[in-house]
């Protein structure tokens, strides 16, 4: 018999190893958690099924822990809130804490490999508090990596993923100061950061930035920059100006203020080069009189051409937005199947509690929307949008208005006290303008959705999200005659939020609608927090359940239907199980993806108020979580990461 011959057999032999160095990476990335959202596109989900709807409930804390850094804002001038979603690769588990350190961890024991600390600015006053939601990674031809971090103080940084050193041929000496070029006021440098991990787009780190809207009219830059991600060099800048218009106040590097910026987590499609933007609001939120057309932008998502920042699409979720109705969390980019095709999408989840199902490469809806009469008479100098979109399907994921007899209170003199307090306020339903009187704003600036976003169950097509039921009252104070005294006296309550609002007519008075007391009671009927499924081939809910329990009311049987204020978000897993903490009762959840039914919960050492993320390690799968509280809500205060897994 004769023999092959030899370059043939060395032929098969090349491609047996390569198959196989293919099928070990595919199998190292499947049990990864490379990204914020865990792909570039946000998804959060993770292919693994070793824990699955059997045997969810026998998970079990694996390890925890701590980072030391805790904000209540007494020390640091800021309080602090640990929203991190971490990342697992090359077999090392990435955590950012609030004050921007990252800290390298064994996956399996949450033993420290290395800590690096940029020595952020504490004593400064963050309008966005101390946060910061993520990292991002890249890794050359090489296999080197380096982790991209967005600070507070508005630094970006290169940081070599294996030492824990800056990579010094970044910027400079390993950062670039983004501070440079867009306006921040030297009087309050805090009112500029980076909240959000970058994105990584091929050679790219594209950041925005997170910028205290409600200050002044001139408002930093909302400017989205794209850097080498070896270099640092800049390659390009996309200003969020209307087409063709002409600049007025603008930064010492030439570009627009007050504009639309991006602080929530960017989305990238890298095999279409494209960039997905969510918009945040021109400045400032609540009067839009003096903005010149700047909102065009606003309240949008944005699609850019990823090589060029050039604008291949926009679609816009709020007309001339009035209400800090932003889009608040990364566009999840999916696959729908409709008319038995599969279709690339882009989900957009909005404070509304309207989700946006788009057609990834021209911005179409793929269920209809309809433009909608809204609510007018504002306030002297405002102009609202005559109508508003409104998605058919998916129906909106939380009540739109409220009436005072609607009331909620465990006892008549608590009914009494919400229906006197929400019959002073304005309420024609959504899209109702602010007043002078006041006017309740249903859903608030929390949701419907916040940063918390949606998660993609790719097996079922089920887009799974949490939502918010809580009102603020939106009251605006005309400037002129008004004392420092008077000014003071407009803080009525703990829960008052008073902003300066300089260059309009009119400071803001935002108060969030709480009964306080011996129990903090939302005046809205319950449920207060939820999570649901839309089924996505067909656009209608497939299910929805409360979600948490406040603590305020843990003695009460009733309260497990209640639900609680959450904030941090949803994965899913191929094991057919939603993880989420979020609600303000110190667990961690499983749900049945098809069902919502709760599996099983795991007590924390704090709040989760972040977006947990799954991996497995030598065989074994874990779930972590941030456990942290948040510094601005009424949650249980920590600085602990937990690691869960089965026995």
């Amino acid at each position: 018999m004769s023999k092959a011959p030899w370059f043939i057999i060395a032929l098969v032999v090349a491609l047996t190893l390569a198959t196989t160095l293919a099928q070990k990476q595919s199998a190292s990335s499947a049990a990864e958690w490379p990204a914020y959202g865990r792909d570039g596109g946000g998804t959060r989900f993770s292919p693994l099924v070793q824990i699955n709807r059997d045997n969810v409930k026998k998970l079990q804390p694996a390890w925890t822990y701590r980072t030391g850094d805790l904000s209540d804002g007494k020390n640091a001038r800021s309080s602090s809130a640990f929203q991190c979603t971490p990342l697992m690769v090359d077999g090392t588990l990435y955590v950012v804490t609030s004050f921007n350190r990252v800290i390298a961890l064994d996956p399996a024991t949450g033993k420290e490999k290395w800590i690096y600390d940029p020595h952020i600015d504490l004593k400064r006053s963050y309008h966005n508090q101390l946060v910061s939601r993520g990292l991002a990674s890249w890794r050359d031809a090489q296999g080197k990596r380096r982790l991209l971090m967005g600070t507070n103080d508005a630094r970006l940084m290169a940081i070599d993923a294996a030492t824990g050193k800056l990579c010094k041929d970044f910027g400079i000496n390993g950062q670039i100061n983004l501070a440079h070029g867009v306006n921040v006021s030297p009087r309050d440098p805090g009112e500029y950061q980076l909240t959000s991990p970058p994105a990584v787009l091929k050679d790219l780190v594209i950041v925005g930035s997170a910028i205290g809207d409600n200050g002044r009219v001139t408002a930093p830059s909302g400017v989205v920059r794209a850097f080498d991600v070896r270099t640092g060099k800049l390659r390009w800048a996309w200003d969020p100006i209307p087409p063709r218009f002409k600049k007025t106040a603008t930064s010492e590097a030439g570009y627009q203020l007050g504009t639309a910026n991006v602080w929530a987590v960017i989305s990238v499609d890298e095999a279409r080069d494209l960039v997905f933007l969510p918009t945040g609001n021109t400045s400032p939120d609540y009067f839009g009189g003096v903005r010149a057309g700047l909102d065009y932008y606003s309240s949008s998502v944005v699609a850019l051409r990823g090589s060029t920042g050039k604008v291949v699409w926009h679609f816009q979720t709020v007309h001339h937005d009035l209400w800090d109705y932003d889009i608040p969390a990364q566009p999840a980019l999916i696959t729908v199947k409709q008319n038995g095709r599969d279709v690339p999408a882009v989900a957009v989840a909005t404070k509304v509690g309207h989700v946006f199902i788009l057609h990834r490469e021209t911005g179409k809806p793929l269920f209809p929307v309809e433009e909608r009469p809204v609510p007018q008479n504002a306030v002297s100098g405002e102009t609202p949008a005559a109508t508003q979109p409104f998605p058919v399907k998916p129906r909106p994921l939380v009540p739109h208005s409220i009436k005072p007899e609607e009331a909620f209170g465990l006892t008549e003199e608590d009914k009494k006290a919400c229906r006197d307090v929400l019959s002073k306020y304005r309420m024609d339903g959504v899209f109702t303008p602010p007043s002078l009187q006041g006017t309740l704003n249903y859903p608030g600036a929390l949701g419907g959705m916040n940063w918390s976003g949606a998660s993609f169950d790719a097996r079922n097509n089920l887009l799974i999200a949490n939502t918010n039921r809580l009102p603020f009252a939106i009251t605006l104070v005309p400037r002129d005659g008004l004392t420092p005294e008077q000014i003071a006296k407009l803080r009525t309550s703990p829960m008052t939020e008073l902003a300066r609002q300089e260059g309009t007519p009119y400071l803001l008075k935002r108060d969030l609608i709480l009964r306080l007391g011996a129990r903090l009671s939302p005046c809205t009927p319950p449920p207060w927090g939820t999570l649901v499924a839309i089924d996505l081939k067909t656009g209608e809910v497939k299910w929805e359940v409360p979600l948490g329990i406040s603590p305020e009311f843990a003695d009460i049987p009733e309260a497990k239907n209640w639900g609680s204020l959450n904030l941090g978000g949803s994965i899913v897993t191929a094991g057919g199980v939603v993880f989420i903490g979020a609600a303000r009762d110190n667990m961690l959840r499983a749900f049945h993806s098809e069902t919502g039914a709760e599996l099983w919960k795991g007590e924390l050492p704090a709040d989760g108020q972040a977006t947990p993320m799954t991996y497995q390690y030598n065989g074994k799968q874990y779930v972590v979580i941030a456990a942290g509280g948040h510094g601005r809500l009424p949650s249980k205060r920590g600085d602990h990461v937990v690691a869960f897994a089965l026995p």
